[in-house]
C-alpha cells in the first residue's frame, strides 16, 4: 500500500531526526532543513500532509505555510514550534493551518493529528479534482485529457497510472512500487502490462514536449513536467 508523502519542514537537526525515525515506518516523510528547499520542493513533488516549524532560516514557517495555502486550499497544515504564545497559534490558524503543535510534543500525538487529517482530507477529496498536464485538463474521474482541439477518452488502467505519476511527480518510482499501487501484483505478466500502458500514455504525451515519462534503467520511471 502506498504511504502518505509528508513534507517536513525543521531547521533542527536532533528533532528532524527523532520525528523523521518514528514516522518513516508509516509514511513516507521528507525533510527540508529551511523554508526555501521546502517551499521548492512543493512546487516540483506532490505531499498528502505538510508539518512545519515556524523559525527557520530562509522563509519562516508563517510565510511557507502562506504560499502552500495560496497555491493548495485543501492540503493539511500542521505547524509544530516551540512558540507557545496564543498569538502565534492565532496567527497560523488565520494563515490556513489545520492545528498548531507545540514543542516539546509526544510522536504519538502527532501521529494521531496526522491521522485525522489524513482521513479527513480523503474524504473531502473533491471526486471532481482535476489536474493540468501540459497543455491537457486529466479528470481521473472520467478518465478524460482534454485540451483545446479534442477529448481523450482513457481505459480505467492508464487514468490510474497517470494519476499515480502525476502524485508523484519528478520522483524515481520503482516498478514493483508502481505495479502494487495500481494492479495490487508485481508479477512478470503486470510488469509486461505497465511497459503497454506507458507506451500509451508516452503515444498520447508525443507532442508535449514539456511532458516526460523517463525510463530509469534497472529501477522504474519518473514522470516529470518542466
Amino acid at each position: 500500500m502506498e504511504k502518505s508523502k509528508i513534507l517536513y519542514a525543521e531547521d533542527d537537526n536532533t528533532i528532524a531526526f527523532l520525528v523523521q525515525d518514528s514516522l518513516e515506518s508509516y509514511y513516507d516523510i521528507c525533510w527540508y532543513p529551511d523554508g526555501k528547499s521546502a517551499l521548492e520542493a512543493f512546487n516540483n513533488e506532490s505531499f498528502d500532509i505538510c508539518l512545519l516549524d515556524i523559525m527557520m532560516p530562509e522563509m519562516n514557517g508563517f510565510e511557507l505555510a502562506q504560499y502552500i495555502r495560496e497555491e493548495n486550499s485543501e492540503i493539511p497544515i500542521i505547524f509544530i514550534s516551540a512558540k507557545a504564545l496564543k498569538e502565534d497559534r492565532i496567527k497560523g490558524l488565520k494563515i490556513g493551518a489545520d492545528d498548531y503543535l507545540v514543542k516539546p510534543f509526544s510522536i504519538e500525538e502527532l501521529i494521531l493529528k496526522i491521522e485525522v487529517f489524513l482521513k479527513r482530507s480523503k474524504k473531502t477529496e473533491s471526486a471532481s479534482q482535476k489536474y493540468k498536464v501540459g497543455k491537457f485538463n486529466f479528470d481521473p474521474k472520467n478518465y478524460t485529457l482534454q485540451n483545446q482541439e479534442n477529448t481523450i477518452t482513457l481505459t480505467q488502467r492508464e487514468a490510474e497510472l497517470l494519476l499515480y505519476f502525476i502524485r508523484n511527480k519528478n520522483t524515481v518510482l520503482k516498478r514493483q512500487d508502481i505495479l502494487k499501487a495500481i494492479w495490487g501484483d508485481d508479477d512478470y505478466f503486470m510488469g509486461r502490462s505497465l511497459d503497454v500502458f506507458i507506451s500509451r500514455l508516452r503515444k498520447i504525451f508525443t507532442q508535449e514536449n514539456n511532458i516526460i515519462i523517463e525510463n530509469i534503467h534497472g529501477i522504474g520511471f519518473r514522470f516529470s513536467e518542466k
